[in-house]
């Protein structure tokens, strides 16, 4: 449980909403990772265990999803899920959430073709719901607003060996931060370096 999902009830009211909406916005950045980082567990705790996604393709409880997912991003050689507008409305214990989303999926080359971008922009609507003191997922469905298929050749396909390259998995320099920062919060004087 994060820190702001956290409820007390001696908060000041507009205090208590924008945390609560910084809680629930919260939600779809994790998503987001967990679906670039295909971290598994990410994703399954951004949803309350009865919870229903719906992306047309795909309509089902979480650790079908979960299943789906495993399944379907592999095919890709990497996906970037970028987060803009966010609205949340919130009723109590109750609320609401559209989240605005690019996402870049680079297809890996085959014979015949070169690889692609597949770029969606979409919105992710959300019910959500605070259970326990805690925000989760209980109902999203996908709404697609565009999207567009760019062919990517010659050197655009790869990364260039000067770069570090993103992975998609526990490898990734960016677990390597989260490891970094918590011990230098107890103390240790660990850098970066990946």
């Amino acid at each position: 449980m994060t820190p702001a999902s956290r409820s007390t009830n001696t908060r000041d009211p507009e205090f208590q909403r924008l945390v609560d909406v910084s809680a629930i916005k919260e939600l779809h950045i994790r998503y987001c990772r967990g679906l670039d980082r295909m971290d598994w567990d990410l994703i399954r705790s951004i949803y309350h265990p009865d919870a229903i996604d719906n992306h047309r393709k795909f309509r089902g409880g979480v650790e079908e999803f979960v299943h789906w997912c495993a399944e379907v991003l592999p095919r890709f050689a990497c996906t970037t899920h970028v987060c803009a507008n966010q609205f949340v409305e919130v009723h109590g214990d109750s609320g609401w959430m559209e989240s605005t989303t690019l996402a870049y999926h680079r297809t890996y080359p085959t014979d015949d073709e070169p690889a692609a971008d597949y770029m969606i922009i979409l919105r992710y609507i959300d019910i959500v719901e605070r259970r326990n003191g805690e925000w989760r997922i209980l109902d999203r469905t996908i709404v697609h607003d565009t999207e567009t298929i760019i062919p990517v050749g010659g050197e655009h396909a790869r990364i260039a060996p000067v770069w570090l390259a993103s992975t998609r998995d526990p490898t990734d320099a960016s677990y390597a931060a989260a490891l970094v920062a918590e011990q230098r919060a107890h103390g240790g004087d660990q850098r970066l370096s990946v």
